[in-house]
């Protein structure tokens, strides 16, 4: 059963926007960025965030094959240590996949100019996701104890949950770094090597999996007008990889 409705349209979506109304910068990196250049560039842009010295930034890219482990990962979640390089993250949450046809968005945002609520905050990510995927008329929900947007699967006799985002967040000096992860077109074998999100009940999808055929900029677009719905206006900015 749901636990809560995937749609929106009832609810209307939150705001989790900033009263001056300052655009953050929304940056598309090119070709597949490895994740320790990727890490360096977002702390040292979250770092001048809080310094006030640079402006928000919402950063768009794909990585090569690879696995990180949240702070709450546990060792027996790895199942395959040697299948893809494995790096420790400050995010929250347990082990994950990042690949080509992934789009991870890393999300750096001044929670001290939109409101110091974390919770308002991840339910904003949350409801960001959701209004991208409706886009494409598939139907995001929210599990209770389940980190990550889900999608409920069936067919004669059968019906099963599969997980198509991630979320996975770190504050420092009230600015957000790390962020969603969303499945277009992954390899989805590739989750094999570990237990996603420490969830062994549930499986993993995609846009494409889900007979969807979108593109990366098909779902980029998605994000990109979801989120000024959400968090409200952005302007194009050079990717820092």
């Amino acid at each position: 059963m749901l636990d809560r409705p995937l749609s929106l349209e009832n609810k209307g979506l939150p705001r989790f926007s900033r009263p001056d109304g300052a655009p953050a910068g929304w940056a598309v990196s090119a070709g597949y960025v490895p994740y320790p250049a990727a890490v360096a560039a977002m702390e040292a842009r979250a770092a001048a965030i809080a310094d006030g010295t640079a402006g928000e930034l919402v950063w768009l890219l794909e990585h090569p094959p690879l696995y990180t482990a949240g702070v709450s990962s546990k060792p027996a979640d790895l199942i395959q240590p040697d299948r893809f390089p494995v790096f420790e993250s400050g995010r929250g949450g347990q082990f994950t996949y990042h690949g080509p046809g992934q789009r991870v968005v890393y999300v750096m945002l001044d929670l001290t100019q939109r409101g110091r609520d974390v919770r308002a905050f991840v339910a904003a990510l949350e409801a960001w996701i959701i209004d991208a995927l409706a886009t494409f008329n598939v139907v995001g929900e929210m599990r209770e104890g389940r980190v990550g947007v889900w999608v409920e699967r069936k067919g004669p006799g059968w019906s099963r949950e599969d997980k198509i985002a991630a979320l996975g967040v770190k504050l420092r000096r009230w600015v957000s770094f790390h962020g969603i992860s969303l499945n277009v077109e992954p390899d989805l074998d590739h989750f094999a090597g570990i237990v996603p999100c420490g969830q062994t009940e549930h499986g993993v999808t995609s846009l494409v999996d889900l007979g969807r055929p979108v593109t990366m900029d098909e779902a980029d677009a998605a994000l990109r007008a979801s989120f000024e719905r959400v968090f409200g206006a952005v302007m194009d900015e050079a990717a820092p990889v």
